[in-house]
Formats: C-alpha cells, sequence, structure tokens
C-alpha cells in the first residue's frame, strides 16, 4: 500500500506518462522511411507477421533465445506463460497440437501423438484417440497410452505441482472425485476413471458433460504425457523426461537452460516438428535495455519472452534495424473495467459516461501508441479468437475522430445516471507497471474534464488474486475502475472470456470476474457454446457474448495489444501464429 499523498501519486504517473510520450515521439521520428531492409540482409518490416520470412529445410546451428524472465516453471503441468507453452513444445509432445502455419491458420488442431483428430461419440461425451506408431521417450521406451493418461492426472495434485490450467480437471472431474495421482490408492496410480487406457496405444475420454473446445484443452502442453518412475514431483521442472526432439542437457533457474537433440526422436513420428537447429540455448537477463543490446548486437536470435523490445532497445532498431523488426497483434486487450458492486458503476449510464468521456487516443499514447501498444480497442474480443470482428465492430464509436472524447454524450449520460455534477472514484493499477499507471493519468485527465473525479491507488502488483481480485476489497476501497487486461488460454471464447464474464466464475479470492457480472443471457451463451460442435455456429455465439458484454458498458477497451518484436537476420521459417497470441512459432524456427 502505497504512502504518497494524492498529488504526489498524481505527479508520479503524470511524469510516467510524459515519459511514454517523450519516447513514442521518438520512435516515430526515427522509425520510418524505406522498405525496412538493412545492409545485413534483414528480411524487412512485418515479413514474418502472419507469414513465413526466410523459409528453409536447412538443419544445424545453435538457436539462440534471450530472456529478461525465466518461465514460472518448466514442468508441462505447471506453466502458464504464453512463451513456455510455446518453448515446451522443443520437449514435450500431445495428443493433438496447433498447425505449425502462420496466422489464424496456426489454430487449427492437427495430429500430434495421435494418428487423428479424436473419434467423438454422438452424444460428443467420448473422445477415442490412436497413438502413433514409433513415438517414444528420449531413453528410447514406447510412449503408451497410461503416460499421457497420468500425465493429465498430475493436474489433480494441486497441492505439490500448483500453478498451471486446470481446464482438463474442471471438465472430467467437476465434483473433484478423483485425489490425484500422489494419493491415489490404485496400485498403477491410473485410478481416474474419465480416462480409460484399454492398451498401450488406445486412450478414451469420458466427460460428464460435453465441452466443444476438449480438444483445444487437450493441445495444451499441460496434457502432455509424463512417465511415473521419471515423475520428480515438486523438482520436475528443473528437468523434465523428453517426449519431443529435443532434451534437456543443463538448466540454471533465471541465468540458462541448453537443449540437445534427442536421439531418440524420429522425424517419422512427427509430422508437426522438423526439429532443424541442433542445439537450443536461452540466455536469462536481469536487465531488459542490456538484453536488447545483445540482440541487436547479434549475440541472440530473438527474444524468448515475446512481449516487445524495451523503449529504448525499440527506439535504435526501428532507427538503424527495421527490417529486423515485427509488429505483430497480440492475443491481449488492455482495459479497464467498472466492478458493479462499487458504486455509482451499478448504473449502466455512470459506466457509460466513463467510456464516453475518455481520450482513446491519449490513452492508446499512454500504452504505446499505434506501432507498440497496439490499435484503439472498441470490444472485448481479441482478434485472435474466432468470432472476433476487430475494430468493425464499434458500438461506441471509440475509434471515430481518431478516438477523441465524446463530451457531449459523457455529460447525457452523467445526467441520465442521476449525476449531472459528476462524480468521484478510484482507478486500481498495479505499481510494477509503468505503462498501466501512465495509462491511469491519461484517463484521469480526460475524465476531470466532463466532471468525473478519480484517484490513482497503486496497489502492490505481486498481489493482484488478493486484492483486485477479492471483491469485497475491491467494494471497501472503493475501487470503481480496475486497469487490467487479458489474453487466450486457447483461442475460444471460453479460454478467453468465460472466466471474466461468466457468473460460475466469480470467487471470493483470485476472481478474474471483475466486473461482477451476473447476466443470465452471458451465462447461457456460454452454456450453448460448450455444446456446440459447429465452428461457424460457434463463432456466431461467441459474437453474441462479446455483443452482450461490450454493450454493457462493463468494460473500457483501450487497444488490442501489438508488439515490436525482435528477429535475427540469420532465422529461418520465422512467422507469427495465432496459437501464441502473436508470438513466433519457436519448433519452427532454424538458422541460415
Amino acid at each position: 500500500m502505497t504512502t504518497q499523498s494524492t498529488s504526489g501519486r498524481r505527479r508520479q504517473a503524470l511524469a510516467a506518462a510524459a515519459a511514454v510520450a517523450a519516447l513514442l515521439t521518438t520512435a516515430a521520428c526515427n522509425g520510418g522511411g524505406g522498405d525496412g531492409k538493412d545492409k545485413k540482409g534483414a528480411a524487412g518490416f512485418d515479413a514474418a507477421n502472419n507469414k513465413v520470412a526466410s523459409p528453409s529445410t536447412k538443419k544445424g546451428g545453435t538457436l539462440k533465445f534471450a530472456g529478461a524472465q525465466d518461465a514460472d516453471s518448466w514442468d508441462t503441468t505447471r506453466g502458464y506463460y504464453g512463451f513456455a507453452w510455446n518453448f515446451m513444445r522443443y520437449y514435450s509432445r500431445q495428443l493433438v497440437t496447433g498447425k505449425t502455419e502462420p496466422g489464424r491458420a496456426g489454430t487449427e488442431l492437427v495430429p500430434d501423438l495421435a494418428t487423428a483428430r479424436a473419434e467423438i461419440s454422438p452424444d460428443k461425451k467420448t473422445y477415442k484417440y490412436t497413438l502413433r506408431d514409433g513415438v517414444t521417450w528420449e531413453d528410447g521406451k514406447p510412449i503408451t497410452s497410461q503416460d499421457i493418461k497420468y500425465g493429465i492426472e498430475r493436474q489433480w495434485a494441486q497441492d505439490v505441482l500448483a500453478g498451471g490450467p486446470v481446464y482438463l480437471r474442471d471438465v472430467l472431474d467437476p465434483k473433484r472425485e478423483y485425489p490425484g495421482p500422489y494419493k491415489d490408492t490404485a496400485k498403477d496410480k491410473l485410478g481416474l476413471k474419465a480416462i480409460e487406457t484399454p492398451d498401450p496405444k488406445t486412450i478414451v475420454f469420458k466427460l460428464p458433460s460435453p465441452n466443444s473446445d476438449f480438444e483445444e484443452m487437450l493441445a495444451l502442453t499441460s496434457a502432455s504425457p509424463v512417465r511415473q518412475d521419471k515423475d520428480t514431483k515438486s523438482k520436475y521442472g528443473l528437468r523434465p523426461f523428453s517426449s519431443g526432439p529435443y532434451k534437456f542437457e543443463s538448466y540454471t533457474p533465471n541465468k540458462s537452460l541448453v537443449l540437445v537433440r534427442n536421439e531418440n526422436w524420429k522425424q517419422a513420428s512427427d509430422p508437426v516438428r522438423k526439429a532443424l537447429p541442433d542445439k537450443i540455448t536461452l540466455t536469462l537477463f536481469s536487465n531488459a535495455d542490456e538484453m536488447d543490446n545483445r540482440l541487436l548486437n547479434g549475440d541472440y536470435h530473438l527474444d524468448i519472452n515475446q512481449t516487445g523490445m524495451s523503449p529504448q532497445g525499440r527506439i535504435k532498431a526501428l532507427k538503424a534495424h527495421k527490417g529486423n523488426l515485427d509488429n505483430p497483434v497480440s492475443g491481449y486487450i488492455r482495459y479497464a473495467v467498472f466492478p458493479q458492486t462499487v458504486k455509482p458503476f451499478d448504473n449502466v449510464e455512470c459506466r457509460k459516461a466513463v467510456i464516453y468521456g475518455s481520450d482513446h487516443k491519449s490513452l492508446q499514447t499512454a500504452r504505446g501508441g499505434p506501432v507498440a501498444g497496439g490499435d484503439i480497442g472498441t470490444n472485448m474480443l481479441p482478434p485472435s479468437v474466432p468470432g472476433s470482428e476487430g475494430q468493425k465492430y464499434d458500438p461506441w464509436g471509440l475509434a471515430k475522430n481518431d478516438g477523441a472524447p465524446d463530451v457531449a454524450k459523457a455529460k447525457a449520460a452523467l445526467k441520465a445516471c442521476g449525476k449531472p455534477n459528476g462524480f468521484k472514484t478510484t482507478i486500481a493499477v498495479r505499481n510494477n507497471k509503468p505503462v498501466e499507471v501512465a495509462t491511469a493519468a491519461s484517463l484521469q485527465a480526460s475524465l476531470k474534464k466532463v466532471g468525473i473525479e478519480v484517484e490513482i491507488d497503486k496497489y502492490d502488483g505481486s498481489q493482484t488474486s488478493g486484492i483486485i481480485g477479492n471483491p469485497s476489497v475491491v467494494k471497501s476501497k472503493n475501487y470503481g475502475i480496475i486497469i487490467m487486461g487479458w489474453g487466450p488460454d486457447f483461442p475460444s471464447v471460453q479460454g478467453y472470456g468465460q472466466p471474466l464474464w461468466d457468473s460460475k466464475y466469480i470467487l471470493d479470492s483470485g476472481n478474474n470476474n471483475y466486473a461482477m457480472i451476473k447476466d443470465p443471457a452471458v451465462d447461457k451463451l456460454f452454456d450453448d457454446y460448450v455444446l456446440e460442435l459447429d465452428e461457424a455456429k460457434k463463432e456466431q455465439i461467441a459474437k453474441n457474448i462479446n455483443h452482450k458484454v461490450t454493450e454493457g458498458a462493463y468494460y473500457l477497451p483501450f487497444v488490442f495489444e501489438k508488439f515490436v518484436n525482435w528477429r535475427s537476420s540469420e532465422l529461418t521459417n520465422v512467422y507469427t501464429t495465432d496459437a501464441y497470441s502473436g508470438q513466433y512459432d519457436f519448433i519452427s524456427l532454424g538458422l541460415k
């Protein structure tokens, strides 16, 4: 909790906004002109954005990742960072996975360990797979259906392996009847009844209720096989046992990781991975500016974290190495959300007043501008999620007139909500996110012009789930506006929006439905979605959910977030994929 005065907080926030604006001005001045190519043979600006730059089948060399942040865990069950899921596919395989193709095509599921997509029963509750011939562990032993079942069962061991996604646990065992493999009394520790393994090459999932995204959940790395005799429980992330083309040679947390070829992996058994490099290294830095300088100097090939270069690194790169940069749309939306438990945000007209009274161009600038921040957000479904309409769907007119506030509509909304002279509220923002503080300052300044007085409260960003994730704390602190962002766990409205908008997901702690949406129509649409297998109908339901949520004025979207990411001139087969929210598809990368 900060002890700064209100005026001190305002000064600091405004200073942060000014610093961001200054950096943006420099980037804009230095970033223009030409085709983006440089003397070192870079493919060109945005050459790998949703398309393949430098295609090649050449094998060999060492692929060098740099990073400013280690994975939360390299254990396939425990990791929840998107870049870690992307990287884990070097040493883990799944029954199905995303296509190794650019853009939206990357979200299409294809067989991996399985010979084909699932055989689904007419009642949509049974999914059956057969494993490929020749799939082996790094010691040459066959990967079995029992290994896959055991790997999935580890999601139940949350007392030992907390941190990762638990979609499969929630779908397969909604009543939490299975105790997990470490407490399983069955001799083989495979007592989960919802998964059957009639033989080593057959696996059958029995769902209590249908869920149309079930295969998307099986494509997450948390559904990777784990062999019981190699499971070191809480220490597994230090040295996972490989089912993929590479295996761990060494790992020092927060310093380095080295993968080498798994000599028992067979290309004939893996239609997804080409395994072009001989070796893959990751070097971790405590200073992002130093890391960016090393990327620019050619010491490393790309940033594993895939969240954009630092402002200083971005300015240098746009000036001298624009041909090495891509500007993908991430899967994230950055936004403000209005908890309905905090007055006057229980009144839709008061929520509309904030939406209309905000300067959307200024908010975009605070986030990093159109290049490093993203396009002005107009609704709540990210472009990477099927059903998204992007800026075409703009019910509040947020992108009109270059994002200028609509003061007349804001004042009319204030009058309609019984607050013609405005009101006071508090913006909650994480203290470890300078860009969010700058965004809060922008919002504060524009709302003041329509009579809405806001105080900015910077809370401990490491305590998010216990502060803004606790509805009673939010209410007691009068947090009428919360600044946050969200991206999909998998590219569907369920994988993105259900934790945010379905009333079933409102929790006393660790809550993500900050708006406290309890709309029976929204809940019904999610119930319909999980039963629907037709892709076109699923997209329409996703659109309908987005319209309900956006037009409910529960959110003020800032940007459809974009990044400026570095791509070495030495890389081949580089492309961004919607399967990993606009990141480069790591497993396709090779070297010239």
